[in-house]
């Protein structure tokens, strides 16, 4: 019933009621009174004149009494029943509501947004009450959604600041070798590299608002390439951020300590041992190409290696090996350490952002993060694993 109906409903029955109890009283004076002598004259049809017995003086208090209680009765009685009836009105249909939107409101005010309002009546009130429910869960949502953007545009600056490094790593590394003049051929080459792929890098985040959101520009490479600049990748980052019993970077050949090589293979698994015969078998397949986003395979590969050199004790495995998959060519990439592994519960559930293993402040936490999203973007995979007896292995696909 609406507030206007139970309003009107009310007040009638008001004065219904204080027409009963006024119509009550008069009977009840009436009655009490009707038993006393009323005084005046008689005239018989005779013409006779008699004076008839009054009232005593007792009585014509009570007689008053009667009477200006029947004149109060009719002015406070209605008066009364519609006080009644107002207060009824409130407590029925406007208390409970009222005091729900007061608390919301309260709520509300202190940035409290995890409550409901409950389902009232049909009528106007309700209705506020449920456009007032309708509020806050679109404010909830609002603030969600600014939170959710807060959150992805830190995570986009983490993972910025993160990626920056790496590249900015290796080219200290380069500039450190032309100054001991221990640098190779394509050092500049190298750098004027780094340097446009952080122009580029820098542009694309700018201009986007997710770290999803990183275009991919697929292009053919070649496997040599990649395997150089893997290879150069890891010599660098070891000597930066490797632990001192990491020994020196050697080729493909001999003892190795960090290896990169490159296989064609069906499957995509299994290990090839670096070698002289494992050269001679790579190379047959070297000259073949991919094609995939080369600035985000580097991202990746720096972040993996990066990684492992962090935590490594005296050993790095890279292997690169390409294969077809589901009718898929795809480009595996595993970076195997010999530290203390994953923890049990990354290895499970996988990378998250912000995902931190030690309290080292330099670090964000975002590299395996950023692999995983890159990998994904790229029709990919992350693949975390220990080994059985110790180390860590990522395994990223492309």
């Amino acid at each position: 019933m609406s507030l206007k109906k139970s309003f009107l409903l009310l007040s009638v029955l008001g004065i219904m009621v204080s027409l009963v109890i006024i119509c009550v009283v008069f009977a009840i004076g009436e009655k009490i009174t009707a038993v006393y002598p009323r005084g005046g004259m008689s005239i018989t049809d005779k013409g006779v004149v008699r004076e008839l017995v009054g009232p005593t003086k007792e009585q014509l208090r009570v007689i008053n009494l009667i009477s200006w209680i029947e004149v109060l009765t009719c002015i406070l009685a209605p008066v009364g029943c519609m006080g009644i009836a107002s207060i009824v009105f409130y407590r029925w249909k406007m208390r409970k509501p009222i005091a729900v939107l007061l608390s919301g409101t309260e709520r509300i005010r202190t940035q409290d947004l995890a409550f409901s309002i409950p389902e009232m009546a049909d009528d106007e009130l309700g209705q506020v009450c449920a456009a007032f429910e309708t509020m806050r869960a679109q404010l909830l949502q609002t603030n969600q959604e600014l939170w959710r953007q807060a959150e992805e545009r830190k995570r986009l600056n983490a993972a910025f600041s993160h990626d920056l490094r790496n590249p900015l790593t290796v080219l200290k590394g380069t500039v450190k070798l032309l100054r001991q003049d221990a640098a190779d051929e394509h050092a500049l080459e190298r750098m004027e590299a780094y340097v446009l792929r952080l122009e580029q890098y820098v542009e694309a985040m700018s201009s986007i608002q997710r770290l999803e959101q990183i275009p991919i520009q697929k292009k053919k490479v070649t496997l040599s390439v990649l395997r150089d600049e893997v290879a150069e990748i890891a010599k660098l980052l070891v000597s930066e951020n490797g632990s001192d019993r990491i020994k020196k970077l050697h080729d493909c050949t001999g003892i190795v300590d960090v290896c990169v090589s490159v296989r064609c293979s069906s499957a995509g698994s299994g290990s090839e041992r670096c070698g002289n015969a494992g050269r001679n078998r790579v190379e047959s397949g070297i000259a073949d190409s991919i094609e995939l986003d080369r600035g985000l395979f580097l991202t990746v590969a720096e972040n993996l290696i990066g990684n492992a050199a962090r935590y490594a004790k005296s050993r790095i495995h890279i292997e690169l090996s390409v294969g077809v998959k589901n009718g898929r060519r795809q480009l595996w990439m595993s970076v195997t350490d010999d530290g203390e592994g994953y923890p049990e519960k990354l290895v499970e559930e996988g990378p998250k952002p912000f995902g931190k293993t030690d309290s080292d402040g330099v670090h964000f936490g975002m590299g395996l993060y950023t692999c995983q999203v890159l990998c994904t973007k790229h029709g990919g995979k992350l693949l975390l694993e220990n080994g059985a007896e110790g180390g860590a292995k990522a395994t990223a696909v492309l």
